[in-house]
């Protein structure tokens, strides 16, 4: 019998003690964050026992900060957000790779392109277009400048090129046209990278303050983040309360990304580099 590897122990040791560390690094400031939502008046965890933990800046940031407005632009961008981009990161996906037409590769290299260029770059082109649309001060504002992105395009290509083509093959062979196959055989094997590419939208999506500061005007389309940062205008030096103010616009991502944290990393991993 071999003797097990001690070299091999320790190393897994280290990881795990590295791992270790850098999630404390992550998690410290959250539960600072946390922490102090709860004090009453101090600015800092420090002054917080057990005897005054308090929910009233929850309760003062949700009123003040006029938040189930802004949580209902929120969801209602990302989640129309994300359903196009899964869309259209879908058909072109496939496309990409399974169809062979001329221009394939330079198609694809120009997908690529897109993602070095900052969305700070297009503003003004964009907003030209969304005011000869008259869409500035709409939700089309909102939604329609990232309807499509390349990332989710390459995300899906890269994955739909692992499923084996006989799968595809024997479809075709029962009558399945290219859309059927789609649907019914790529989309459900590609589950892992739609979850990826839908928590990478979504939240994507609800941490964007610059799409509705510039495209938008009107307090009634105040998302989370432009109702966040008028709030901090306005309780600069209430840190507990600010605190309240930012774990209730982090907590729904935080959650969303825990439920699919799993698919998510399978999605990353499978999704390799294939020509």
């Amino acid at each position: 019998m071999s003797k097990p590897n001690p070299n091999l122990k320790s190393g897994d040791f280290f990881s795990l003690v590295v791992l270790l560390l850098g999630a404390l690094i992550v998690l410290l400031p959250l539960f600072v964050v946390f922490l102090t939502s709860f004090a009453p008046t101090a600015a800092s965890p420090e002054n917080l026992s057990k005897n005054n933990w308090s929910l009233a800046n929850y309760r003062v940031a949700w009123q003040q900060g006029k938040f189930l407005l802004a949580f209902a632009n929120s969801t209602l961008v990302a989640i129309a957000v994300t359903a196009f981009q899964i869309v259209t990161s879908a058909l072109a996906g496939y496309a990409l790779a399974r169809l062979k037409f001329r221009g394939r590769q330079a198609l694809l290299l120009v997908v690529l392109a897109t993602l070095v260029i900052p969305f700070q770059l297009l503003v003004i082109p964009i907003f030209l277009v969304l005011k000869w649309g008259h869409l500035i001060n709409t939700y089309g504002a909102l939604i329609l400048p990232t309807a499509v992105n390349g990332f989710g395009i390459f995300l899906l290509r890269q994955y739909f090129q692992t499923i084996p083509v006989e799968l595809e093959e024997a479809a075709a062979i029962d009558g399945a046209n290219r859309l059927q196959i789609l649907w019914r055989v790529m989309l459900p094997l590609a589950r892992p990278a739609l979850v990826t590419l839908f928590l990478f939208t979504f939240i994507g999506e609800w941490n964007d303050l610059f799409k509705p500061l510039v495209f938008t005007t009107r307090p009634e389309l105040r998302t989370v983040q432009l109702a966040l940062a008028e709030f901090q205008e306005q309780f600069t030096n209430n840190w507990p309360l600010m605190m309240a103010a930012v774990t209730i616009a982090t907590v729904p991502v935080m959650v969303l990304f825990l439920i699919g944290q799993r698919q998510f990393i399978q999605g990353i991993a499978s999704t390799g580099i294939k020509n």
